[in-house]
């Protein structure tokens, strides 16, 4: 277990959490489940059908014979009135256990939820969008993951956070801009040393031409302007960013050449292209694709995750609840 979640794991033991589990049908979350009763690591609401679900210490509901369908269906409707969502609308779709779930999170029957092992990573933010909302003076909504390798000579100690992985397609430069400042402000939350956000494209410094490098050397210039006490430079390329050397070679006199803990990636092809190399081939722990930017704590998971991937979303969204607070 890499020091990143077993930091995260003692701080949701700390101060336990409430969080939901939409999919209670997939067996990969009834084994998580099983593992994070076991460790104490948050009060568990799984929902699915009663009679399906076993497992000692969780609360299982059924969404569509929940005594709070019709309470959540209610308010849903008047959430969503200007959309012209009507309560017979409504009532159907609290039926949907993500969206169940999800009022369950606004109505303060628990701190979070985390979904998307057998949905798509619209099914679990399009509730969470229409619901809760974004948080207070946020303009974007992101994902990022957590990447826990080996190499402790990267990052911190071998950890380290890749964004947008999960999320925005092809950000333009003042999204990009506003990903940068909401992963450092993520960093410094999660870890115990500063941020230091390279920006990341197949030039550094301007050694190539494109849209792709000016895109990001105007990210780099308007993160800069809204957050100038940041480490954060760009463009670099990804080993001008984590390798001394060639940082010395590249981007002499960079604070963050060769030293980068934040990798952000110029579009989504990129991000989840990188974050899956350094996953399969390295052998990394990867958590997330975790959400920014949301009032409350919603994340997501990769449909290709494992028990043990969805345990440590569980602890990551139990801790960002005690922070939201």
């Amino acid at each position: 277990m890499s020091e990143f979640l077993q930091r995260m794991k003692d701080a949701a033991k700390a101060d336990v959490k409430t969080v939901v589990l939409p999919e209670g049908e997939d067996p990969r979350t009834i084994e998580a489940a099983r593992k994070i009763v076991a460790e104490g690591l948050a009060k568990l609401v799984i929902l699915g059908d009663p009679s399906q679900i076993d497992v000692e210490g969780a609360e299982v509901i059924d969404p569509r014979t929940s005594e709070r369908h019709e309470a959540y269906a209610q308010k849903f409707a008047e959430l969503r009135a200007k959309k012209g969502v009507t309560i017979e609308q409504a009532r159907e779709q609290m039926d949907d256990a993500t969206y169940f779930g999800t009022m369950m999170v606004k109505m303060g029957d628990a701190d979070g939820l985390v979904s998307g092992a057998c949905h798509s990573t619209a099914n679990t933010l399009r509730p969470a969008l229409q619901i809760l909302k974004t948080a207070p003076g946020t303009k974007l909504v992101s994902a990022f993951f957590i990447m826990c390798t080996d190499k402790a000579e990267y990052g911190q100690d071998g950890t380290l956070l890749f964004a947008d992985c999960g999320l925005n397609i092809d950000p333009t430069a003042e999204e990009l801009s506003e990903i940068a400042i909401a992963s450092a402000n993520t960093w410094k939350q999660f870890m115990s040393d500063e941020p230091k956000v390279a920006m990341l494209s197949f030039s550094t410094k301007g050694s190539a031409k494109g849209e792709v490098p000016e895109k990001v050397q105007e990210a780099t210039r308007l993160a800069n302007e809204k957050a100038p006490e940041l480490a954060l430079d760009g463009d670099l390329q990804l080993d001008a960013a984590l390798v001394k050397s060639v940082a010395a070679l590249k981007a002499p006199g960079s604070k963050v050449a060769g030293n980068a803990n934040i990798l952000v990636f110029p579009d989504l092809e990129a991000g989840n292209i990188g974050y899956k190399l350094v996953q399969r081939f390295a052998g990394a722990e990867a958590y997330g694709p975790v959400l920014q930017g949301i009032a409350k704590p919603v994340n997501d998971l990769s449909r290709g995750c494992s028990a043990d991937d969805i345990v440590g979303v569980v602890a990551i969204t139990a801790v960002q609840a005690q922070m939201a607070e």
